[in-house]
């Protein structure tokens, strides 16, 4: 795995912790249709959230929150209908949620979560 890749995941791990301990429950990780991809589909009381992962090694190109523009959370919205379609009975109450991991080496991980993007 290409250190890029290692660093998302990384990232995503983390993050799927940080919403677990917030009393989320998983129900997909890296869920993929021909729309593109979920980071994390999670169950937060009676709401289902889709939750998109942005993990950088540092700020140099942005803070990781930054990487989520409008286009990208259109696209997300996209993807929850997609998913929903996929799981009929699914809970119709739908969030977009966003993570941002700031991995910089020799410190402790940051993680800012945002809820409710574009709503």
């Amino acid at each position: 795995m290409d250190g890029q890749r290692a660093l998302g995941r990384y990232g995503e791990d983390l993050a799927t912790r940080y919403l677990r301990e917030r009393g989320m429950r998983i129900l997909d990780r890296n869920w993929r249709c021909a729309e593109g991809e979920i980071d994390i589909v999670a169950l937060d009381g009676d709401c289902l959230v889709v939750c998109e992962v942005k993990t950088r090694a540092g700020t140099g190109v942005g803070d990781p929150l930054e990487a989520v523009t409008h286009e990208k959370a259109r696209r997300l919205r996209r993807l929850a209908a997609a998913y929903l379609r996929s799981r009929p009975g699914t809970v119709p109450d739908v969030r977009i949620d966003v993570v941002g991991v700031l991995a910089e080496r020799g410190r402790r991980p940051v993680l800012r979560h945002v809820v409710a993007v574009g709503s």
